[in-house]
């Protein structure tokens, strides 16, 4: 079975989340701390091939 790929916003909502789940814990997760940084991994480059995407196309449209 094949993972769907991350849409950048679907990317980026993950990284909210995590960011908000961490940044209110008093105390670390460390239980869940691996999957929550795993997802994040995943959701990162997921948002980032889909900027350099939009970045290389830009470049090209652009160009002199």
């Amino acid at each position: 079975m094949t993972k769907k790929e991350l849409t950048f916003k679907e990317g980026y909502e993950v990284l909210k989340k995590n960011a908000g789940l961490l940044e209110s814990q008093e105390e670390p997760d460390i239980d869940n701390l691996m999957k929550i940084v795993e997802e994040s991994m995943s959701a990162y480059k997921a948002c980032k091939t889909r900027v350099d995407a939009v970045q290389q196309a830009l470049n090209e449209t652009f160009k002199e």
